[in-house]
């Protein structure tokens, strides 16, 4: 029998799978980003840890903002004023505190006279501060003095101001027409004489310019040996040379170029023959190769009258 049904009714086939794309779901899930910085951002990482803007952040910036408030602050006159009082109060209690304060001055190292000198010469009115002392001036005042080589001053403690004075050595008598002059051996004024017989120990030197050659006077004196006790004196003549006058009013006149050499042949040719011992006036010893004596007027009449000369006197 025939089927009513028109077709035959076949098994269903399975679905065909598809690969359409799966829908989103409602929340979106986070996207992840590349982990390597942008160039941007890798360059400011890298100023970001260079060591001076690090310091600067850490530092710089800090003490400017400081800075900045104090200036600020003191911006205000009034301010100014009252920060200025408060600090000078501060100070002139610490320096007038006691045992900053100097109450005694000590002079040690040269006479009493001098020492009393150098106290006018100080002119400090105590007790003072030592911080208001100025040591290097007080120095400088105190050296002034003639007599006064050298001289340093400390501070002390106990409130001592000590002053320890080089006197100057005087070695020689500068006479000149002003009157007499104490030199030491550089030829540096001392002081004033009033008598040649209060200091009859010194030599004596004459002429302009003979306190500065006062080493080559001391060297000649040095040389002199066994005339030493008849030399009265050395005279500068023309501020080149020396000549020694000894007494009986005789000279010995020296070159200007090594004098000490001269004089020690003069001395040998004494020493063998007596020569200064003669009734001499003058031994020139300014041209080496040529010495020359000169005769005392009685011995030049002598002289001639062995020779059988006619001696003539004249009154002038």
């Amino acid at each position: 029998m025939r089927s009513l049904i028109p077709f035959r009714l076949r098994p269903a086939r399975p679905a065909r799978q598809t690969w359409a794309r799966p829908e989103p779901p409602l929340t979106r899930a986070p996207v992840r980003h590349d982990p390597a910085p942008s160039l941007w951002a890798y360059r400011m990482q890298r100023v970001m840890l260079t060591p001076y803007l690090r310091a600067l952040l850490r530092v710089g910036l800090p003490s400017f903002a400081v800075l900045f408030a104090c200036a600020l602050y003191i911006a205000d006159e009034d301010r100014r004023a009252g920060i200025t009082a408060v600090f000078t109060d501060l100070r002139e209690k610490f320096e007038q505190r006691p045992e900053f304060m100097v109450t005694l001055a000590s002079v040690e190292g040269c006479s009493q006279d001098l020492a009393d000198a150098v106290r006018a010469r100080l002119n400090l009115n105590l007790p003072q501060s030592s911080f208001d002392l100025d040591l290097e001036a007080a120095r400088a005042r105190i050296e002034d003095l003639d007599a006064v080589k050298s001289a340093e001053l400390r501070v002390r403690s106990g409130g001592v101001l000590q002053v320890l004075v080089t006197e100057r050595e005087p070695v020689a008598i500068w006479r000149q027409a002003e009157g007499l002059t104490l030199v030491d051996e550089t030829g540096h004024r001392v002081a004033s004489l009033i008598e040649r017989s209060d200091r009859a120990d010194l030599p004596l030197i004459a002429g302009e310019g003979a306190d500065r050659a006062t080493p080559e006077a001391l060297a000649l004196l040095a040389a002199a040996g066994p005339v030493a006790p008849r030399i009265r004196g050395l005279v500068r003549m023309g501020e080149r040379r020396w000549d020694i006058v000894l007494d009986r009013d005789q000279r010995i006149l020296l070159p200007e170029d090594n004098p000490v050499r001269a004089l020690e042949r003069l001395l040998a040719l004494d020493h063998a023959q007596d020569i200064l011992t003669r009734d001499l006036a003058a031994v020139d010893l300014r041209i080496a190769a040529r010495p020359t004596l000169r005769l005392t007027p009685y011995a030049m009449n002598e002289l001639r009258r062995s020779r059988g000369l006619e001696i003539v006197e004249t009154e002038l």
